[in-house]
């Protein structure tokens, strides 16, 4: 069955958090729908992100969530691709490629300079993909300071 993607909306919400709540435990968090529903939510309703779905038919199977962010040296909105995740049944079918192409397409339509993601060294699956739709990996090296 074929892949269709569409910017996610207020309709969407409730297939959407399952999907996220997924998302955050394959991230070692605790389940907590409630808490991705509100987290989505403000996000969207806000303005804050960006998220797109991917649909196998009537069925939700993926998503991608951006957050923008901006240059001051190039003086140019850039976005962040900070989630992606697709369902482990619906793996290897085309959704994580149609997610990516998407926000790409997103983004170029936005008139942003580019989309970065970070993704964690031991994520094998994620990186393939990245690459064979055409993300490069670069050196920059990140640092993070967390407020526990």
């Amino acid at each position: 069955m074929t892949i269709t993607t569409h910017r996610a909306g207020p309709a969407d919400l409730d297939g959407l958090v399952p999907l996220f709540d997924a998302y955050r435990q394959f991230y070692r968090q605790p389940p907590d729908l409630e808490r991705a529903r509100e987290w989505l939510r403000s996000r969207l309703r806000m303005g804050e992100s960006v998220a797109f779905v991917a649909m196998r038919g009537n069925a939700m199977v993926g998503f991608a969530q951006l957050y923008p962010m901006y240059s001051s040296v190039r003086t140019a909105r850039t976005w962040i691709l900070n989630d992606l995740y697709v369902d482990i049944a619906a793996r290897r079918n085309g959704a994580g490629h149609a997610l990516l192409e998407a926000a790409a397409q997103f983004a170029r339509e936005d008139g942003a300079m580019g989309i970065s993601l970070e993704s964690t060294a031991d994520n094998a699956a994620a990186r393939a993909l990245y690459q064979a739709a055409g993300w490069k990996a670069d050196a920059t090296q990140w640092y993070s300071l967390a407020f526990d």
